[in-house]
């Protein structure tokens, strides 16, 4: 069985089709709701035949960070991609992180393609794209252009013949299903050796575990999951994400804007905070995450202003640039001088002044905490000398699906 090595691990070439698919925001109880209601008919069965752990995610727990370590099988201090959005220091500017030069690890897909393997990637949202199919031979697209699609650019064109459906709203569960319909052609048609799947979590930061919405999400996700099974599939499934309230008792958002203190403790400027939840979808979430990096004078006492961070109600962590980066597998040079993280209710802000929370028409539901580290891994095959006690991370779904799949 031929194998190759991508950043530090191993992987054998696949032997049958290999399917990983990460569900956007995918908080374990989602799943479990749907389950117990009867609305994954094929979840339930895998649940009991397949294997199945719960997983941690990349803290922080964002879009961009974890899908690059699940396709590099890797955390962000080996590939680089901390977040949506960062501060560039070097030219003194506030970027997404959706340019590919931000990257600094090879991907498993990329690799994958040049050993032979036909691969393909379908993500909702484009800002994933060119992330994702780096450096790939194969069929790349996303959900969201999918009518806009050329051989030179994604390696497929007639996409909406093809799938059968015109491109979605990208507000809208149609976009994640989409892809899953997406996949299921391409598999009927093409029969990829590899594919990804990337959905968007729209649902999931507008409605709860068990809701009505969400369980007709998982209903229409199991159908799809069922067919590829059919297809011969062998499938992983996991989340870059989990997902909670982050709402006061009167159900308005629970938000501590940092910006705001830090200008009143230091002067206004002096401090930048960046919330790497940043891209441009925010109507579901205002740029409000649990998750923020802090930019400080030179001339500040860092210790005395961490304190005072550490003090504020619904804080649950400060670390510095080194701890942060040693506890949660980070690059120092692209987080802040202070890390900090809110607790499971609480959202972290900017300023006020630069939050447009006009857009949310649900109590505000959000991530990127380590609340929402906890994910499913889940295989439709089981695997018989699975190691309970090892610390599972979604970025193993790669090593299930190519080297554990019986």
């Amino acid at each position: 069985m031929r194998e190759i090595e991508v950043n530090g691990r191993g992987y054998r070439l696949p032997r049958q089709p290999s399917v990983v698919v990460c569900v956007d925001g995918c908080e374990p109880d989602y799943i479990a709701q749907a389950v117990a209601n009867g609305h994954m008919p094929w979840m339930k069965s895998v649940l009991a035949n397949g294997t199945a752990v719960i997983a941690d995610s990349v803290v922080p727990t964002f879009t961009n960070p974890n899908n690059l370590s699940i396709i590099t099988g890797a955390p962000p201090s080996v590939h680089g991609i901390c977040g949506n959005y960062l501060y560039d220091v070097a030219n003194n500017v506030e970027v997404m992180m959706n340019d590919p030069k931000w990257l600094r690890a090879p991907s498993l897909l990329a690799a994958l393609a040049d050993a032979g393997c036909a691969v393909a990637v379908i993500t909702a949202k484009d800002k994933l794209r060119r992330l994702l199919g780096h450096h790939m031979r194969g069929v790349c697209f996303s959900a969201e252009k999918a009518d806009q699609t050329t051989l030179a650019e994604h390696g497929i064109e007639g996409v909406i013949e093809l799938v059968g459906r015109p491109v979605p709203d990208v507000y809208s569960a149609g976009l994640s299903e989409f892809v899953f319909a997406a996949g299921v052609r391409l598999m009927e048609t093409r029969r990829p050796d590899v594919m990804y799947l990337s959905t968007t979590d729209y649902v999931q930061h507008k409605y709860a575990p068990g809701a009505a919405p969400a369980n007709d999400f998982y209903r229409m996700m199991d159908g799809y999951l069922g067919t590829l099974d059919n297809l011969g599939c062998v499938i992983v499934v996991t989340a870059d994400h989990g997902m909670n309230a982050k709402t006061r008792l009167d159900a308005s958002p629970d938000v501590i804007y940092l910006q705001d203190q830090l200008d009143a403790w230091l002067g206004a400027g002096r401090a930048r905070v960046i919330l790497p939840i940043t891209d441009p979808y925010v109507v579901h979430h205002g740029a409000l995450g649990s998750f923020a990096t802090v930019y400080l004078p030179a001339a500040a006492d860092q210790a005395a202003i961490a304190a005072r961070i550490r003090a504020l109600a619904g804080i649950e962590l400060v670390l510095t640039r080194t701890e942060a980066a040693a506890r949660f597998e980070l690059p120092a040079d692209r987080i802040g001088d202070l890390v900090v993280t809110g607790e499971r209710s609480v959202v972290i802000g900017s300023a006020a002044a630069r939050h447009d929370l006009s857009g949310l028409d649900a109590p505000l539901r959000s991530h990127g905490g380590l609340s929402e580290q906890r994910v499913p891994l889940v295989m439709n095959r089981r695997i018989a000398d699975l190691d309970a006690g090892r610390r599972w991370r979604n970025f193993d779904a790669f090593d299930w699906v190519l080297n554990r799949a019986a």
